[in-house]
């Protein structure tokens, strides 16, 4: 049980609060970069902040804040340039780094004016990789942007899934180290709601958790395993601090404010054999809904959006004050501890957990592997059930690259 100025310690993420400017250290991957081929102006909320996402004429990447510098009016109604983002209302145009490159009617009434470079918009590097965009929010020059090994794969279908959840980023992230929901949320749930009232799945037995170099690892054995068991021997890994790694996908929680998250899913599914060698002309990126438009019910009917069910019913910022916290919460209680004591080396000028600085290896960087299991589409398994809504031309997409119909039913 944590106290009241505990939990807002750890939860509150606005601009000035510590975990906001822990978090601003790590890169945080906040779009799929197909979601500009069409638009290349995307309006995004993050850490507290309205900004403006865009890709400029020549395949560059900007994020700025979301009002112009002159009069405060929308740049996600601006219109992209060269080389940045122009206002629509009088024209004045910024770069990615915020620097202010025209003031049409200013420059033509007073030419030699050089008022343009007393102002500018706040502005974070953004960076492209594996058909993610990530950002980095934080003060100074970044660190490495993780080249994690998955990002190399080849002969693989890959899918970039979004979604808004609304709630605070910790609750979601605290599911990345609690083994245990596996067995109640995604198995027996599920078998439930299919209407199948027999016994319950494998029951888990054993649990371990320990840390490594870029996170936390958890380990299990359920009463049909053992420990030989790869999720004994191996584990999953909580990607630090605020992924979750588990063999062929990521998933991270991205603040967007203290009350809502934007989760982001990178997924990878090898081909069939017969299919290879394959190369993906581009990663589709799309929006997954989390709550029936007819009913407004949450959508139960595939993994993560059962996750968000578990996320969502702690309530917009979870109170922990309540908890009752027991055997199967030893990874939550691990991961708060380190947590509050990231926040301390934070304030005495230490460097955080799991960075990767300049110098530092950072090619095919390995993560915990306890198995290459497609969770979405493969050669013994052609439903995709992470995900609610995949669009029909990414399905079909996926068809052609694995040679097999696909089926978007879910796992209910």
């Amino acid at each position: 049980m944590l106290t009241a100025e505990q939990n807002r310690l750890l939860t509150s993420i606005v601009p000035g609060t510590p975990m906001g400017d822990y978090l601003r250290h790590y890169w945080h991957p906040i779009a799929g970069a197909a979601d500009l081929a069409g638009d290349p102006i995307k309006p995004i909320r993050l850490f507290g902040e309205d900004l403006v996402l865009y890709r400029n004429r020549t395949g560059g990447y900007g994020l700025v804040e979301r009002r112009c510098a002159h009069r405060g009016a929308d740049l996600a109604y601006g219109f992209v340039e060269d080389d940045g983002i122009r206002c629509s209302y009088h024209g004045w145009c910024f770069d990615a780094r915020g620097k202010c490159l025209e003031q049409p009617f200013e420059q033509t009434v007073l030419p030699t004016s050089r008022y343009r470079e007393k102002v500018g918009l706040k502005a974070y590097p953004v960076r492209e990789k594996a058909g993610l965009l990530f950002a980095f929010l934080g003060a100074g020059d970044p660190p490495q942007l993780p080249d994690w090994e998955p990002f190399s794969r080849g002969n693989g279908f890959v899918q970039v899934v979004t979604a808004d959840v609304p709630c605070n980023w910790l609750q979601c992230q605290e599911n990345s180290i609690d083994p245990v929901h596996f067995e109640w949320m995604h198995s027996n749930w599920s078998s439930r709601m299919r209407g199948e009232d027999g016994a319950f799945g494998p029951a888990h037995v054993k649990l371990g958790f320990q840390e490594f170099d870029y996170g936390l690892i958890y380990k299990r054995i359920r009463d049909d395993t053992d420990e030989s068991d790869p999720l004994w021997t191996i584990g999953r890994a909580l990607l630090w601090p605020n992924g979750f790694f588990l063999g062929n996908h990521f998933e991270w929680r991205v603040p967007v404010d203290d009350e809502n998250t934007l989760s982001v899913s990178w997924i990878y599914a090898a081909v069939p054999e017969n299919r290879r060698p394959y190369v993906q002309p581009q990663i589709p990126s799309w929006k997954s809904p989390i709550a029936d438009p007819e009913t407004g019910r949450w959508i139960t009917s595939h993994v993560i959006n059962q996750d968000i069910v578990a996320w969502v019913g702690q309530g917009r910022i979870a109170d922990r004050t309540r908890e009752n916290l027991g055997q199967s919460d030893k990874g939550i209680v691990m991961m708060r501890n380190r947590l509050f004591s990231e926040l301390k080396a934070m304030a005495a000028g230490e460097r955080p957990k799991g960075l990767i600085l300049d110098g530092e290896p950072n090619e095919r960087v390995p993560l915990p592997v306890a198995n290459r299991l497609s969770l979405g589409a493969a050669a013994d398994s052609s439903r995709f059930i992470l995900h609610a809504g995949q669009p029909a031309a990414v399905r079909d997409q996926c068809t052609e690259a694995m040679g097999f119909e696909m089926d978007i039913s879910g796992v209910v």
